[in-house]
């Protein structure tokens, strides 16, 4: 996939701000309405854009709380990885979950409303997931750095 300098600042505008019209994005990046609107379709089509959404502030909405969890089963043969992968879609406190090189196999980003509703969670969700061998909870404690933007520009 070859992306020009027109289509990484195209993009890269749109990752940080979905609200700008085709026009405000075409006037950024010098281009026409029509060209612009074709490109941000081709993205589209090629599956580089594959939607718009409202980033929440979870404080703002009371979930005071994130925790990166780190799992090893204790199986990882036959269909003991697609079974835990499965369960852990279920749970919507689960906001991210990445297979993991080195001495764990998994690692969780999970957002609670405090300290008690990750317990609870923990108890009654987390070790009942299929196969869990051990599992460590790393409390994040303060914030220096979350966004969504991929970095396009040092891609040039």
């Amino acid at each position: 996939m070859s992306l020009d300098q027109v289509d990484i600042k195209i993009l890269d505008l749109l990752q940080s701000d979905a609200n700008l019209t085709t026009a405000e994005v075409a006037e950024k990046v010098h281009l026409s309405q029509s060209p612009c609107r074709r490109r941000i379709h081709r993205y589209q089509d090629m599956g580089i854009v594959s939607g718009k959404v409202c980033i929440l502030d979870r404080e703002a909405l009371g979930m005071q709380i994130v925790v990166f969890t780190t799992i090893k089963l204790s199986r990882t043969s036959g269909n003991a990885l697609s079974e835990f992968e499965a369960a852990v879609g279920d749970f919507p406190e689960i906001v991210e979950c990445y297979t993991m090189t080195g001495t764990m196999d998994y690692m969780l980003k999970i957002v609670a409303k405090d300290i008690r509703h990750y317990e609870q969670f923990v108890r009654t969700n987390l070790v009942q997931l299929p196969n869990i061998g051990e599992f460590h909870s790393h409390v994040a404690v303060n914030r220096i750095k979350d966004t969504t933007a991929l970095p396009l520009m040092t891609q040039l």
